[in-house]
Formats: structure tokens, C-alpha cells, sequence
């Protein structure tokens, strides 16, 4: 199992392990950017850990919807 996740790190870092790097790129940074504004906006009402956990979670909710449409090479 480790050994399938560090030839997955070294395929991705090498840009070799998706057809369309660009877009994952994109789909990464549309999920990693609704996670930071959640945490900016849910920081003005409530503590700055319930923000984490909120933006965390949205994150987390929206990766498999971004990725759903991934190839692989």
C-alpha cells in the first residue's frame, strides 16, 4: 500500500500521473480557494477553529465533484 502511494507522489511530481495537468491544477485551486474564503467568512461570526472545520469540510465535500471527470494517463 505505501509503496503504491510514493509510485503515485513520484508519477504526479513528475506531472506524468493525469492526462490534463492544467485542470487539475484548476479543480485544486477552485477547492483549495472555496475552503479559504469559507474560513475568511465563517472567521468574522465565529472562532477561528470552527472556521478551520467549516472550511475544511467544504473542501473536503467538494474534492470528489471536482475530480469526478479526471483520466488518468
Amino acid at each position: 500500500m505505501l509503496e503504491m502511494a510514493i509510485s503515485s507522489g513520484k508519477l504526479f511530481l513528475a506531472g506524468k500521473l493525469f492526462q490534463d495537468n492544467k485542470l487539475v491544477m484548476k479543480q485544486f485551486a477552485i477547492g483549495a480557494g472555496a475552503g479559504a474564503v469559507t474560513v475568511i467568512v465563517v472567521g468574522q461570526f465565529a472562532p477561528i477553529w470552527v472556521a478551520a472545520i467549516v472550511g475544511g469540510g467544504l473542501s473536503g465535500l467538494l474534492q470528489p465533484f471536482l475530480f469526478k471527470d479526471l483520466k488518468y494517463a
